[in-house]
């Protein structure tokens, strides 16, 4: 019994230190684990994410253009400053317009302005005097001010500004993309070898070259508006006597009327006269009639 006993005894002892054993490294292999969770976890935080898809095929195609584009640098787009044109329209009644003149020609040299244009005008009732100025930019409210002030009395006056920097920076970058183009297709011509490639490449650089001197001829036209504003100016005085608007007296307004009776009497006159070969038609009527009437009464 004994013998039986002790083996026994023995046995189990021996598997309840197989178990503590095998508890202990359950243990560490668990604690193992967490310890690798952790510090995956921590390099996944330290390390940088990865680009997205969309962002990766932007590059792909931004290389791609770079290696076919020409072997120039492209220019860089400045920031463009303001671009406002402003205009204005006034007009002044004046008490002498000579004079008037005068002080307008003095006010344009003060404030380094020129005519563009100049046009005169006389009816019955007033005289008038049209200038078309070109003044700087930042002479335009000064000008406008010596206007009002010191030639005579101010009856109208407009004044316009127009922002234009949108349309100068689109046709500014249009402009410089072309050029890029026509530099592109410059040294495609260099080494084109078929008559055909070189018709073709020559036909894209002339259409190139002419709207490269459409773009620039708009810029300049632009710039000058911009850098000259332009003003309408119209001087103005009335006639101190006319028919229509006299307001002098009765005896002279009589006697206009008169002067204006007779006149149109004349008019009424040689009106009648202009029709002189109705008047020579109206006796061979009259004659033709009263003969056929005699003879219907003989018969």
């Amino acid at each position: 019994m004994k013998k039986i006993i002790l083996p026994l005894f023995c046995l189990i002892l021996f598997n309840c230190n197989k178990a503590e054993n095998q508890h202990e490294v359950n243990a560490d292999l668990v604690e193992i684990i967490e310890d690798d969770k952790a510090t995956s976890a921590s390099m996944a935080m330290m390390a940088p994410p990865p680009p997205p898809k969309e962002e990766v095929q932007r590059n792909s195609v931004s290389e791609k253009a770079v290696n076919s584009a020409p072997n120039i640098s492209a220019p860089q787009n400045n920031s463009i400053a303001k671009k406002i044109i402003k205009n204005g329209e006034i007009e002044i009644h004046v008490g002498d317009l000579k004079k008037a003149h005068q002080q307008v020609n003095e006010i344009i040299k003060n404030n380094n302005s020129y005519i563009q244009a100049e046009r005169f005008n006389n009816t019955d009732i007033d005289e008038k005097q049209f200038f078309t100025i070109r003044v700087p930019h930042k002479n335009f409210d000064a000008l406008i001010n010596s206007f009002s002030n010191g030639v005579g009395s101010v009856v109208s006056k407009n004044i316009s500004s127009d922002d234009v920097t949108e349309e100068y920076t689109d046709v500014s970058i249009k402009l410089d993309n072309k050029k890029i183009y026509l530099e592109k297709y410059r040294n495609m011509l260099r080494s084109a070898k078929t008559t055909k490639d070189m018709l073709e490449i020559q036909e894209n650089i002339r259409e190139l070259e002419d709207e490269i001197d459409v773009s620039e001829g708009r810029l300049r036209f632009i710039d000058d508006r911009v850098n000259y504003s332009t003003l309408e100016l119209m001087l103005y005085k009335e006639k101190a006597r006319s028919s229509a608007t006299s307001q002098i007296g009765f005896g002279s307004r009589f006697g206009d009327s008169i002067t204006e009776g007779w006149n149109s009497f004349i008019a009424f006159f040689l009106g009648i006269i202009s029709f002189w070969p109705f008047l020579l038609f109206i006796p061979i009527v009259i004659f033709v009639w009263k003969k056929w009437r005699k003879t219907r009464v003989k018969k």
